[in-house]
């Protein structure tokens, strides 16, 4: 008996592969698009790398007019949760993430390289493993777990590598009519690799990040169909990779080790490998020191976490390409208001040894994005988190809508928009004394160089008799606070102030703080003049009013 009958023993079911050679044809894409993928496996939530890749995944292909997948590597079925695929497409939703192709639900998919789950892909993968046997280049392996275990405990204790290859693959050079007769007399078998590689001979290697990097040859016999007849990662990612005509494999650095054995796969198989980029690991900074960002111990490592706190998707995707790319600070710089779409990231200035997350950096970033949003957006996506996660706010917001709207749109729209807002967590703090409900509940007032309760009220009471006038412009306004500062010996001018200080209480800033406190029970706010005119005259006297009788 030969390979060839050894193959048809083993899937006698399984088609040649010119089948799907001929079914997955090369991609009808201009010169130089990218195929990318991400290819996630359906066991939880997506966490912050790889939201990252899948970022990096999705640029590279629309900048090239390529195509970015989505393809679910559901092979370990063990780890599988419930809806997890559902999960994933959500997810990668939220950040507005959307492939071009691969799986959009639990059970439905776009594209014509699919099917898009690795496990829906078996008789694919048998195919090319019956390739590979046929050419002598597979074999099935009987090894129990005991057997394994009894190779591993002989290779410790003489304190060489641990596997399976050379003299230590039991199986590898069994003969054809025994792996037959075993076969026949039903015992359990896997079908692993028959590498050609060694470990004193290197191969030199071009990554798309990391650029030469140099490794001993793969010599391991690795599975590449397990006993329930899917595949192992490394075979299932060869074959969809090939077949979906992926260009670029862009991974986290923890595959990098992986390459000799998936360079060595692709040329066994007969494929053109795809260009790799292996992305540095996403690091957290602990007392000088840095270290991986956790699952278990950093929440920013979970996507939800943003979610929960508020901080706006577009603000995390352009954060997180101000840490994949050096370029990226200076062009956003640059441009301050172009979309990120318009930036071209390149794979070659891209992080070797890892950045570091920042979580204040990233609240700078957020501040950033919100302040270009309209009061409208602010409102509608702090309504949409407040229905989630504060129903008091919710509150607040929805039955005050009109209102809510032109509090938020204080200093907005301008060359220089107020930049208070970080998250959606933030606006019930920044904007609670604008509500005379929650004004009312608070009893302390963070008054500061003037903080003398008769002076105080002296200058409120002569703000109300003599200056206030709802209708006055900002120049008129503004004016009357210098005449009222002039009155109650301050200076009208903060420069006035600075070059003779003995001569004056304070400036006119410190007399419109009194008033703002005393309006809003805040020291630190958007615009007095705007705060003014969104409560309204009757507010405005009420507040004054109240503060001075309570005083």
């Amino acid at each position: 008996m030969d390979f060839n009958e050894l193959a048809e023993l083993i899937f006698p079911n399984a088609k040649d592969i010119s089948y799907y050679e001929e079914k997955y044809p090369n991609r009808n894409l201009p010169e130089g698009a990218a195929v990318t993928r991400f290819a996630p496996s359906p066991t939880g939530f997506i966490h912050i790398g790889g939201l990252f890749g899948s970022i990096i995944d999705r640029k590279i292909a629309g900048q090239t007019d390529g195509v970015f997948i989505l393809r679910i590597e559901d092979t370990d079925q063990k780890r599988e949760i419930e809806n997890g695929v559902l999960q994933i497409v959500e997810g990668l939703k939220a950040f507005d993430i959307i492939p071009n192709e691969g799986v959009t639900s639990e059970t439905e998919e776009t594209g014509n390289y699919g099917p898009y789950k690795q496990s829906e892909r078996k008789d694919i993968y048998q195919a090319y493993a019956k390739s590979l046997i046929k050419q002598g280049l597979a074999y099935p392996c009987f090894c129990t777990q005991q057997e394994l275990e009894e190779i591993r405990a002989k290779q410790e204790a003489a304190k060489i590598r641990p596997g399976y290859y050379g003299i230590w693959a039991k199986y590898r050079t069994l003969p054809i009519d025994e792996a037959v007769e075993k076969i026949k007399n039903g015992e359990h078998y896997i079908i692993r690799f028959k590498s050609q590689g060694r470990e004193d001979r290197r191969i030199k290697h071009k990554d798309c990040i990391k650029g030469n990097i140099e490794f001993p040859e793969n010599d391991q016999d690795i599975v590449i169909i397990k006993a329930d007849g899917l595949p192992t990662y490394h075979f299932a990612h060869a074959v969809d990779d090939h077949l979906m005509r992926v260009t670029h494999v862009i991974r986290g650095d923890e595959w990098v080790s992986s390459l000799p054995l998936h360079l060595e796969l692709f040329r066994a198989l007969g494929f053109k490998p795809p260009k790799y980029a292996h992305t540095a690991t996403i690091m957290k900074d602990e007392n000088g020191s840095k270290r991986k960002i956790s699952k278990r111990k950093d929440p920013e490592a979970a996507v939800s976490y943003y979610h929960e706190q508020g901080i706006p998707a577009d603000a995390v995707v352009e954060y997180l390409l101000n840490i994949a790319n050096s370029s990226f600070e200076p062009w956003r710089r640059s441009n301050p208001d172009k979309d990120i779409s318009e930036f071209e990231l390149q794979l070659n200035k891209m992080s070797v040894s890892g950045a570091v997350f920042d979580m204040v950096k990233l609240l700078d970033v957020s501040k950033n994005v919100i302040s270009k949003y309209t009061a409208e957006k602010i409102y509608e996506e702090t309504l949409k988190w407040a229905i989630k996660y504060d129903l008091e706010l919710e509150k607040l917001l929805s039955e005050n809508k009109e209102y809510s709207i032109k509090v938020l749109n204080i200093e907005r729209g301008k060359a220089k928009p107020r930049k208070d807002i970080a998250k959606w967590s933030d606006v019930k703090e920044i904007i609670k004394y604008m509500y005379q409900e929650e004004y009312n509940k608070i009893n302390e007032y963070e008054f500061q160089k003037v903080n003398d309760k008769e002076e105080i009220k002296d200058i409120l009471n002569s703000y109300i008799e003599k200056y206030f006038d709802i209708s006055d412009d900002k120049d008129t306004w503004f004016n009357k606070m210098k005449d009222l500062s002039e009155e109650k010996g301050y200076a009208r001018e903060v420069k006035a102030y600075k070059q003779e200080p003995e001569k004056y209480k304070g400036h006119v800033g410190d007399i419109s703080s009194v008033i703002r406190v005393a309006l809003t029970t805040k020291c630190n706010t958007p615009d007095l003049y705007e705060i003014m005119q969104v409560l309204g005259e009757e507010n405005v006297i009420n507040r004054l009013k109240d503060y001075i009788n309570k005083n």
